[in-house]
């Protein structure tokens, strides 16, 4: 029994989504955002989601009942029942997949004090590695959680009356190339050797494993020969139209520094592709300062160099 309980904790990482985000705002705020409906109707879900609650009673056992509305004009019907509650640090809850979407998996959400703000993470376990990943492919869930955090970021600010502070990198731009070169471009190790990284950087390792959950491995070599390694995970791959992965940025004894969820979109456009990067930063610690300062620069100049080598190679 206990290499079963072994064994099952070991497999869990490749059940589970996780999210981590800080607000900029106490604790007791942002919980009092996430369980109260008054609050939540106005924030939960994707961009572009809207909410009609039917019931929700926050207390172990209760439930919530609600449909969300989306964009294209979908509806989805969503039960959820409340197992855990403890103000203000943790909450549990259980989408058992009994009405509405099949999709079954539980969260818990733990608020920690982070000297006046508050770390959000979000934890999603799915019943198997095949479920977790269907929901991420059929729902994009990876980007559907970190889109709901952007909206109760927006919400939280208002309340509190800050600006959010997000750190995102949104970049767009039109490349004179199909997209079906672009996206092997950004795909095939080979390729993307000769123009990730800022202007002067080589890649002396650049090893990738398009699938979903395939490995990313890249050292950049600076022009003072100093080395940025980073690795990454492939979340989601819809060939021509759209890259997720994370990149993970190391230190040179190999400790995180930061982590950064990448969404790129490639749209056709007359022949050339319109292509869009959005980099949002997921996870950090007090050395990452330095380095994600130069964010917006580097990818720049990446994209720069991108455009340089597919005109070339087009």
């Amino acid at each position: 029994m206990a290499e079963k309980g072994n064994s099952s904790v070991e497999n869990v990482a490749e059940r589970e989504i996780v999210i981590t985000r800080v607000f900029d705002a106490p604790r007791e705020l942002v919980w009092s955002a996430w369980t109260d409906p008054k609050h939540l109707v106005h924030w939960w879900g994707p961009k572009g989601f809207t909410n009609t609650f039917q019931e929700i009673n926050v207390r172990p056992g209760g439930v919530w009942r609600f449909i969300m509305h989306g964009p294209d004009g979908r509806d989805y019907q969503n039960k959820i029942v409340f197992d855990e509650i403890v103000e203000p640090e943790r909450l549990v809850y259980s989408h058992n997949g009994d009405e509405g979407e099949p999709v079954r998996f539980q969260t818990t959400v733990t608020f920690a004090e982070r000297s006046g703000k508050t770390e959000l993470t979000m934890r999603m376990v799915f019943p198997s590695a095949t479920e977790r990943d269907r929901v991420v492919k059929e729902y994009r869930a990876i980007e559907g959680g970190n889109q709901t955090l952007d909206r109760l970021a927006e919400h939280v600010a208002k309340l509190s009356g800050a600006a959010p502070a997000t750190g995102d990198v949104v970049i767009t731009r039109v490349l004179d190339a199909p997209r079906e070169l672009v996206f092997k471009v950004w795909t095939d190790p080979r390729h993307v050797a000769q123009w990730w990284g800022p202007g002067g950087f080589t890649n002396p390792v650049c090893e990738l494993d398009p699938r979903p959950g395939g490995a990313i491995r890249i050292h950049m070599r600076g022009p003072d020969g100093k080395v940025y390694p980073m690795t990454g995970v492939y979340q989601e791959i819809t060939e021509p139209e759209r890259l997720v992965f994370t990149s993970t940025a190391l230190d040179q004894n190999d400790d995180p520094l930061f982590e950064i969820m990448n969404t790129v979109t490639f749209a056709e456009h007359g022949g050339k592709t319109k292509l869009t990067l959005h980099a949002r930063v997921v996870r950090t610690t007090a050395k990452a300062a330095p380095y994600l300062a130069g964010a917006q620069t580097g990818w720049t100049q990446s994209l720069q160099r991108l455009g340089e080598y597919v005109s070339a190679v087009a």
